[in-house]
């Protein structure tokens, strides 16, 4: 947990990176972790004024590890733990890569009003009826190797279809590990999440974005 004010008037979950199949216990020190520290950090220090919390989820197991789905079922275990803990507060989940495809999937949870997806893992024919109602941001390095832009392109024109907020960034010289222009992400998804808890005025790239049909808000450069 990064910053824990009480009462919580919301709470921010953010969802680490891992692999398609590993049963080996996650570490604290994993570079998949470690990378969303950062981004936990600058959403508690922006937020915790304004009565959001901030939870950094360690997986129990490393793999995503089909038809298990391992990660899925310990995002939802923090969704309740957010709950038990806050209350029936609303959610903004943020995740990268894996972590994405997480918060992706449990975005039908009744707390959760928001998804930031940071160069997501979504494979072809990954569902999108879960993020009705829900404000939808995908952003994705256009020279990422490990997940496929053109596959998140494709999931935000299908996830268009259910919901009208989604707009999609293609962070252009960036890779796979967001380090390149790291203070560019830090700084859209901290927009995005205190924007979608109207503790200020949304980011008007991503407010704009949204507003285009697509495929015009899916596809701009940052």
């Amino acid at each position: 947990m990064y910053g824990e004010p009480s009462p919580a008037r919301a709470v921010a979950l953010v969802l680490h990176g891992g692999r398609e199949h590993s049963h080996a216990p996650t570490s604290r020190f994993q570079l998949a972790y470690l990378r969303m520290v950062p981004f936990a950090k600058a959403i508690a220090r922006r937020g915790a004024g304004h009565g959001i919390a901030t939870w950094l989820l360690r997986d129990r197991l490393r793999g995503w590890n089909a038809p298990d789905l391992d990660p899925v079922h310990d995002a939802r275990w923090a969704l309740d733990e957010v709950r038990r803990v806050h209350g029936d507060v609303p959610v903004v989940l943020v995740g990268h890569s894996m972590g994405g495809r997480v918060a992706l999937r449990v975005a039908d949870d009744p707390s959760v009003i928001a998804v930031c997806a940071l160069a997501p893992w979504t494979p072809q024919g990954e569902p999108v009826e879960q993020l009705a109602d829900r404000e939808v941001l995908i952003a994705h390095g256009v020279l990422d190797r490990m997940t496929d832009p053109r596959l998140s392109y494709d999931y935000a024109r299908r996830a268009k279809a259910v919901t009208d907020r989604v707009a999609r960034f293609d962070v252009h010289g960036e890779r796979h590990a967001m380090l390149r222009r790291a203070d560019q992400w830090t700084r859209l998804v901290t927009g995005f999440v205190l924007g979608a808890f109207t503790t200020q005025p949304g980011d008007p790239r991503i407010t704009n974005a949204m507003r285009q049909p697509s495929p015009e808000g899916l596809r701009v450069p940052l």
